[in-house]
């Protein structure tokens, strides 16, 4: 049985040449992008958020399996360890996004332009959490948080190998690593919430949920078990990791199933609470959506739930390699699509408003300055302003659906997420062989 994965040099040049991929989308997005290059940082933001939320979730399960003493999934938990140590290149990613708000390198959030605030009642009214300073701190202070809990509960498991010796009951190990994690879950329930309201949530800055940070973990939890389930298919295809069975894809697909059921939920309750209430300031994040972007709403609850709902529920798809693996491909993209609608539309709404309002900013200068010619000239400006925002309810490329560079971007940062994970999977064993439920694991059968 080989546990020792070799990260060999093949899987690294396809892999850096995915990478320079997507740095090549993303210099073509930012060369024919609008003057504020709104699609380029919509693309980083996008795949800055996902892939580190998806690291963030891996970190959430193993700490939540080791509080729980749940064992099914420790024979593979050396993967989703290797997903969380990925936080602390997400927190570099991010910091560019938070530094990019000081500096006014980009136009993402609204709330960001302090002119902008200061003649909006509701974003001033809001400006005591949404500012530059919870901004950083959701990146730096909460990321690099939860990547110390990560490092040191991947340092304590690697130990384990070496030190514990569950055959002699010697569970000190173990009980060090269930502290860490009952301390963590707390920390990660509040925080978590915070970062992705100001990451995601405040682009639409106007609009609020109290069901936006659920809907979100529910998003990254279900990526994150369809990137596991690629993950292990690939390793068992190579001659790794043979000793996981159908009973532990399983369960995989039963958790995809169930919270792909958990999401709509969630998906539905926001959207029939807001329309029930029926406040302007909340149903305009839906009609957006609905009105102006169709393919992407519909197209989101068909991939998230029809489809995975009609693949899933009968129980020897689960257990086939080639169904699971489609199924995990479809979800995992569908979530993607997911992330994709709640960050574009908004955005793309923040440029045409930013436009407007620098119209709006610089008639009344050169009116003071030149009187009425001037004057008509900044009637022009508003007026362009309104020809472009008419234009976000006709195709606009990378915003209406994701487009070429949309998927190269997409893959470029999927490679540097494996990358990653195989650079920390070649580290360790990929058995925990000393984990007191190691032997569960190995012998896991679904009734």
């Amino acid at each position: 049985m080989n546990t020792q994965f070799v990260f060999e040099g093949k899987q690294k040049t396809i892999l850096l040449s995915a990478m320079l991929l997507g740095l090549a989308c993303l210099g073509l997005t930012w060369v024919y992008d609008d003057e504020y290059h709104t699609r380029f940082w919509t693309n980083v933001l996008h795949n800055s958020v996902f892939f580190t939320g998806i690291s963030a979730v891996a970190l959430f399960l193993i700490t939540a399996g080791i509080t729980m003493y749940g064992g099914w999934a420790t024979a593979f938990k050396r993967i989703w360890e290797s997903y969380s140590l990925f936080m602390i290149v997400g927190m570099v990613l991010l910091g560019v996004i938070a530094i990019g708000n000081v500096g006014h390198f980009h136009h993402l959030y609204h709330w960001a332009d302090s002119s902008a605030v200061e003649g909006d009642k509701i974003l001033k009214g809001k400006s005591g959490f949404l500012n530059n300073t919870w901004y950083m701190l959701a990146t730096f202070v909460f990321l690099g948080t939860w990547f110390l809990f990560a490092y040191k509960l991947r340092q304590l498991s690697v130990k384990e190998d070496a030190e514990g010796n569950y055959e002699a009951g010697d569970f000190t190990i173990h009980r060090t690593m269930r502290k860490y994690a009952a301390a963590f879950l707390p920390i990660f329930g509040f925080t978590s919430a915070a970062a992705i309201w100001l990451w995601v949530m405040s682009i639409d800055a106007h609009w609020f949920s109290t069901l936006f940070a659920w809907y979100c973990t529910a998003s990254l939890v279900v990526s994150m078990v369809c990137v596991t389930i690629l993950m292990l298919l690939y390793l068992k295809s190579i001659g790794y990791m043979t000793y996981i069975t159908k009973e532990h894809f399983h369960d995989l697909g039963k958790y995809t199933f169930a919270f792909s059921v958990f999401w709509t939920y969630l998906w539905f309750s926001q959207f029939m609470l807001i329309w029930y209430a029926n406040l302007g300031e909340e149903t305009t994040y839906f009609k957006l959506r609905m009105t102006q972007y169709p393919v992407l709403y519909w197209g989101n609850f068909i991939m998230n739930f029809v489809l995975p709902f009609l693949i899933l529920i009968r129980n020897d798809t689960k257990r086939k390699f080639g169904s699971i693996g489609f199924a995990a491909s479809l979800v995992l993209f569908g979530h993607w699509w997911d992330f994709f609608q709640m960050i574009k539309p908004g955005a793309y709404k923040n440029m045409q408003e930013h436009v407007e309002h620098m119209a709006h900013q610089g008639g009344g200068h050169e009116a003071a300055q030149h009187g009425s010619e001037a004057a008509a000239g900044a009637g022009h400006a508003v007026a362009a302003s309104h020809e472009v925002a008419h234009h976000a309810a006709t195709f606009v490329e990378g915003f209406t659906i994701p487009g070429l560079l949309e998927m190269g971007t997409f893959v470029g940062f999927a490679a540097l997420f494996v990358y990653v994970v195989f650079m920390n999977l070649a580290k360790a064993s990929l058995l925990p062989k000393n984990d007191p439920y190691v032997q569960e694991s190995l012998s896991h059968h679904v009734v």
